[in-house]
């Protein structure tokens, strides 16, 4: 019998970031190392993964049930083979309904859509994580609420997933300011704050765990440097379903980096 699946908060960088040419070179490196070394972190070949992408918007929560998800390009302005990226990865209408149904468990309705493809969240960090693309791989949408209780409970609905052999990965960034991202970049100006909210963050996830961790996730815009690291909370909602869905397990910290010249500090992490 395989051991219950871990669940995961990584950042997938900015737009088809690892991909292209940098000046100056090696930014995206070591992030794009810790993508590829996930496989071996997680210890097991999941049978399905279900990814939580920050750039899946909805009203209500929503699924992807197509079978054979295409590419959505959803950024702009990136040389043109940045286009031409391809993750073939199948879908699973199984798992879409599975998780319907988890959620109807616990009274959260959750929508279908049967044409949604791969957007960025996905196959960005996909290509590095499973390059083989031989995984069936399902699409969750986050509210446009970002209400951290909502994402919170339907994390704790899809638990059973763990015991099922799905992999559960929220797909965002602990740090995502893209303005000051490119003024730091431009003018290497520090970006004061994100290395606070990324010592809380870490704090709070791996020295906390079930109703403790929820409770302060919820509280999230409090901690140090919160609205610093995330103006929009759109790249840090993910976590709340995998924190949820982690339910007493600790967290540990995968990945930690200050990205230079930026210096923004960025986290990733696994529970369980």
């Amino acid at each position: 019998m395989s051991a219950k699946m871990p669940t995961l908060y990584i950042p997938h960088g900015g737009g088809p970031c690892f991909f292209m040419d940098w000046n100056p070179p090696h930014v995206w490196d070591r992030m794009g190392d810790y993508l590829r070394d996930i496989p071996a972190q997680v210890g097991q070949t999941p049978k399905a993964i279900l990814v939580i992408s920050a750039h899946w918007m909805t009203e209500h929560f929503t699924v992807q049930t197509k079978a054979r998800p295409g590419m959505l390009f959803d950024y702009y302005g990136f040389p043109d083979h940045t286009y031409q990226l391809k993750y073939p990865a199948p879908g699973s209408p199984e798992l879409a309904e599975r998780v319907i149904e988890l959620a109807a468990e616990a009274g959260i309705p959750v929508d279908r859509d049967s044409e949604r493809d791969y957007d960025h969240g996905v196959f960005v960090p996909f290509l590095l994580m499973y390059p083989d693309a031989n995984i069936p791989v399902v699409q969750l949408s986050i509210k446009r609420n970002w209400n951290p209780e909502d994402h919170i409970a339907l994390g704790k609905a899809l638990a059973p997933l763990r015991d099922e052999g799905v992999l559960i990965v929220a797909s965002g960034m602990s740090f995502h300011d893209l303005k000051a991202l490119i003024r730091g970049t431009l003018v290497h100006e520090p970006v004061n704050g994100s290395h606070h909210f990324n010592d809380w963050l870490n704090d709070t996830l791996t020295g906390h765990s079930g109703t403790q961790r929820e409770a302060l996730l919820a509280d999230w815009s409090r901690g140090a440097g919160a609205r610093i690291a995330h103006p929009h909370e759109d790249h840090l909602v993910p976590l709340f379903i995998a924190a949820g869905a982690a339910g007493e397990d600790t967290g540990v910290r995968t990945y930690d980096e200050t990205l230079r010249p930026m210096n923004t500090a960025v986290s990733g992490f696994q529970f369980g």
